[in-house]
């Protein structure tokens, strides 16, 4: 956001760190290349049928929003569907819009596996069947797969906290940092990749002592199949402050540097919990990774998605970062392959192919960012949401003048 991004909605309230929104966060395969079988009768003035997970979102909006004008601006008519998070009504919403005369569908699931009966309908029908974001799992009616590297995502928040708390140089030797890991909702086949892609970096630290896990959840000899023990469902926000609330018991009095949160709404729920536990610890006290570690300092908090309030969050230093998917990218990739087809043409991708349980599913993986206050090398400004059409530029001078709760 499955941060992603780029889960399912999340009901947030408020400003600043104990604030909450409404928006979203969010298996490898073999092959590489490679296209589909399908050869449905797909033509320039067909109906695409766009199934979207739900309206109480940003992200899916944005999404739904870019995809009717893409695929119209190709010469394709469109028909959009919200599902209310709720796996019956995509399932209705799909079978809906076959019904209506869609010759191709896109489907960013709520639930992966719940929705393979519905596109397996419409594929029978001949539909294109192309899953948009996440996944869709255990069906062989899937035809492609788009979505972001979803491995990076993880990458860029592990390597947030390993260049911030200096474990390459020795931090974390003499005194061992205290951190707490979140991984996304245990339903959403992204949520492992994002750990994966963490984990992999993380966990040499564990296994020197310089990163140590005080609730015991995460150990040196914790592996990437483990990740739904700190899983968070359904991305929530609440569910993430209580898990939360579990750790800064265990934590006690003593300093945490680090917390790695794989979407921006779990970063909300952490930092309300950091708050109603420990008041002594504030954002305007950063953690260090030189000298004592001060107890009262705020931890590095990473994050997914590009929220409104993670830009607050940013600009006040209570995040550090979020990884954030320019969704355009998506919209675009599909609308291409939907043009490929209409020409008669078998779509080719030189990512490697998904496998979903059924398949090898031929997949275009696209790039994420990582945002930051003050960007260097890779890294870019937090307006970059307003250069690529995200957000306005009302929005954004909205979010970095939001006021945040000390």
């Amino acid at each position: 956001m499955k941060f992603n991004k780029f889960g399912k909605a999340v009901s947030i309230a408020a400003v600043g760190i104990v604030a909450l929104s409404t928006l979203t966060a969010c298996g490898g395969g073999t092959s590489r290349g490679g296209g589909s079988s399908q050869t449905a009768s797909l033509k320039k003035g067909d109906l695409i049928g766009i199934s979207m997970p739900t309206k109480a979102d940003q992200r899916w909006n944005v999404d739904g929003a870019n995809l009717v004008r893409d695929l119209e601006k190709a010469g394709f008519k469109t028909k959009l569907a919200y599902a209310n998070n709720s796996t019956s009504q995509q399932s209705n919403d799909i079978n809906n819009l076959v019904s209506a005369g869609a010759k191709a569908i896109v489907v960013a699931a709520v639930d992966g596996t719940a929705v393979g009966p519905a596109v397996k309908q419409a594929e029978s029908q001949g539909d294109v069947v192309v899953s948009y974001d996440r996944l869709i799992m255990n069906t062989d009616a899937v035809n492609y797969y788009v979505t972001f590297d979803l491995e990076r995502t993880g990458i860029l928040e592990a390597n947030t906290i390993i260049n911030k708390l200096n474990l390459k140089n020795g931090g974390g030797k003499d005194t061992p940092y205290n951190i707490a890991l979140f991984a996304g909702s245990d339903d959403d086949n992204n949520a492992p990749y994002f750990f994966k892609g963490a984990w992999n970096l993380l966990k040499p630290y564990f296994e020197s002592g310089q990163l140590v896990d005080p609730s015991g959840l995460v150990t040196k000899d914790t592996t990437n199949a483990d990740w739904k023990k700190i899983s968070v469902h359904a991305w929530d926000q609440s569910q993430a402050q209580k898990q939360m609330d579990a750790f800064m018991t265990k934590l006690g009095q003593k300093p945490l540097a680090a917390v790695l949160s794989p979407y921006d709404a779990i970063s909300l729920g952490v930092m309300k919990s950091i708050k109603n536990a420990r008041p002594d610890m504030t954002p305007s006290i950063p953690f260090s990774a030189t000298g004592t570690q001060n107890k009262s300092a705020w931890p590095i908090i990473t994050g997914q998605d590009g929220m409104d309030i993670a830009i607050t969050n940013i600009t006040y230093g209570a995040q550090e970062q979020t990884v954030f998917k320019n969704v355009a990218l998506l919209a675009k990739q599909t609308t291409s392959l939907f043009t490929q087809i209409a020409d008669g043409k078998t779509p080719k991708s030189t990512d490697s192919a998904m496998n979903n349980g059924k398949k090898d599913v031929p997949t275009w993986l696209l790039k994420s960012d990582e945002l930051v206050k003050n960007p260097t090398g890779d890294q870019k400004g937090l307006h970059y949401e307003v250069e690529v059409g995200f957000i306005t530029e009302a929005q954004y001078k909205k979010d970095i003048a939001a006021p945040i709760i000390k």
